[in-house]
């Protein structure tokens, strides 16, 4: 009898690694689809180099656990089936992406360098990076469809619902991690080069558009 229960217990181990590993290429896209966490990746990278931008990647990180956790628990479940609840996370999603990217469209006027930047650059630190990674990813209710829509597919017959949920979110973490610091990294090279004068301003301005670009769309899209 427990050597039965030994093997069922390893036949659920193998079954729940090989939906990780079918989850994989769908993580990988999802993490290279350009959006909200990839523009907050390269302002941060731009800001502050690698290091900041892994604080970003970080914060959106555990964004996604938490997403995870939500779906195993049915709290996803109820954001992607109720309508209001759908609407109130992407209207204040949208909010979220206006505001910091009217806020990097403050930073690319001329006005705003000069002798208030080393106080600017002080302000936006490593934990503000990380929490703007983090407010990101929570506010946006595409992960929670995300979620609600894939993660039944992946789960093992009989598989454990809370393992597989957090096994599909480390996976993505992973992926994440891997493609944002290669992304920070080419960003933080060029950053010399681009950074520089008027270029900084310029980067801000766009990555700003961008973000209420986002914002704008996320608040004003149908399901």
């Amino acid at each position: 009898m427990a050597l039965s229960f030994e093997l069922i217990g390893i036949g659920e181990d193998m079954a729940m690694f090989r939906a990780l590993v079918t989850f994989l290429p769908v993580a990988a896209l999802l993490s290279l689809t350009p959006g909200a966490a990839t523009a907050m990746v390269v302002r941060s990278a731009v800001r502050g180099g690698r290091r900041r931008a892994f604080f970003t990647t970080a914060g959106n990180s555990l964004g996604v656990l938490a997403w995870a956790a939500f779906a195993a628990v049915g709290i996803a479940t109820v954001i992607a089936t109720s309508a209001e609840a759908f609407t109130a996370v992407k209207l204040l999603g949208g909010v979220v992406l206006i505001a910091m990217g009217a806020r990097s469209l403050r930073r690319g006027q001329p006005e705003a360098r000069g002798a208030g930047e080393a106080g600017a650059v002080a302000i936006d630190s490593n934990q503000k990076a990380l929490r703007d990674g983090l407010v990101t990813s929570l506010a946006n209710p595409k992960l929670a469809v995300f979620f609600v829509a894939l993660f039944p597919q992946f789960v093992p017959p009989r598989g454990a619902v809370f393992p597989t949920a957090l096994g599909m979110a480390a996976v993505i973490v992973g992926v994440d991690l891997v493609w944002y610091s290669i992304l920070a990294f080419v960003v933080s090279r060029a950053k010399r080069a681009l950074a520089d004068g008027p270029w900084q301003r310029r980067i801000d301005r766009v990555t700003g558009a961008v973000l209420v670009g986002l914002g704008v769309r996320l608040a004003l899209e149908r399901r």
